[in-house]
């Protein structure tokens, strides 16, 4: 009987060593800055993302990312896709990608607290991810 328990040990610990680790698809840190450019607001603002499904390319991976931006203000009025991009990226270890947004906004624009959000579409799995960051406007 202690051989059987050790063997079933034995196998769902080799089991559970073998299985690789999924990593969901999301996106992470993002941040988000306006600067006074004199006679506007240049906006810039970044996020990471992970967990997007990778095309094997001989001895490299590539991935496609859409991304559009929504930018709420302090009056919570939404400006949709302000900004939008496409990034392909290839490389021999693809773990995560960066993402960069940037505009300007009218220097009249009314002052205090922005969220920025960025709505990611993974190309190759048509999976989809969000992530917003703020950032305040204040003369």
């Amino acid at each position: 009987m202690n051989k059987f328990l050790y063997i079933v040990f034995l196998i769902l610990i080799a089991i559970s060593c073998s299985k690789e680790e999924e990593v969901k698809f999301e996106a992470f840190s993002p941040e988000a800055f306006a600067y006074d450019i004199g006679n506007a607001w240049e906006v810039n603002a970044t996020v990471n993302v992970k967990g997007f499904i990778k095309q094997e390319n001989g001895e490299e991976y590539s991935a496609s990312l859409d991304y559009f931006v929504d930018l709420m203000g302090p009056d919570s009025l939404m400006v949709e896709s302000i900004f939008a991009d496409m990034k392909e990226v290839t490389d021999d270890e693809l773990i995560d990608v960066q993402l960069e947004a940037q505009f300007e906004l009218d220097y009249d624009s009314t002052e205090g607290m922005y969220t920025i959000i960025f709505n990611i579409i993974d190309n190759n799995s048509g999976e989809k991810t969000s992530a917003q960051a703020e950032f305040e406007l204040k003369k």
